[in-house]
């Protein structure tokens, strides 16, 4: 009888008995983890970042989502492009329409080619200068020698002072759709002070061209 109880119990021990019955056990550890998690969410339509004015050159990119089992992943692109602050970033899923067209388009000849320059807008004008903007950049008509020029922030501005005896009285000319935002010239003792200020944090250079002078900012 003992012999008998031995044996049976030996039996059980070597049963291989698995947690789960109603799965089958090949493969059973290999299964992944799932969530109950409600993952229905909105299609991406389009999205946009805006960068802060100090932004200028995009270095990465890095998108994180979620998996199907609920863990958190990311990718990233390296890049190295200048970025206009002015203008947000987009993200989305659709693909632009291309043209699939196969058909070879014609050449224009150079003489129909016409590229329009587009013209600077005159922002502020006294008897002795003219301040023009385009873009980035702002072109001073004077025959005024200009003795120095700095830039001052909080509001970021740039001060050019020009040599000349002269009566004007102070003026302010403000432009706030553009990038230089308001013009404030006054008159000094042997020269008047042009005050230039901006919508946001550059750097800039300034030089002499034929006409004048010439500022571009960074």
């Amino acid at each position: 009888m003992i012999r008998t109880l031995l044996i049976a119990s030996l039996f059980f021990l070597l049963l291989d008995a698995r947690e789960n019955p109603f799965f089958s056990s090949e493969g059973e550890k290999d299964m992944s983890v799932t969530s109950n998690e409600k993952t229905e969410s909105e299609p991406l339509k389009r999205a946009t970042i805006t960068l802060p004015s100090q932004a200028r050159i995009l270095q990465k990119v890095t998108v994180e989502f979620k998996n199907l089992d609920g863990s958190l992943e990311s990718k990233s692109i390296e890049l190295d492009n200048a970025v206009d602050w002015h203008l947000p970033l987009f993200i989305s899923q659709s693909y632009a329409q291309q043209d699939n067209s196969t058909q070879p388009k014609p050449i224009a000849s150079a003489q129909k080619i016409t590229q329009k320059k587009e013209p600077y807008k005159n922002i502020a004008s006294i008897k002795h200068l003219s301040l023009f903007s385009l873009g980035k950049n702002l072109k001073i008509t004077t025959q005024d020698e200009a003795i120095r020029n700095f830039l001052l922030v909080n509001p970021h501005r740039i001060v050019i002072d020009f040599k000349k005896d002269t009566d004007i009285r102070s003026y302010i000319k403000k432009a706030p759709e553009g990038i230089f935002k308001e013009v404030r010239i006054g008159n000094h003792d042997g020269y008047y002070r042009v005050v230039i200020e901006l919508d946001g944090p550059y750097r800039y250079s300034f030089k002499k061209i034929s006409d004048g002078y010439l500022v571009e900012l960074k």
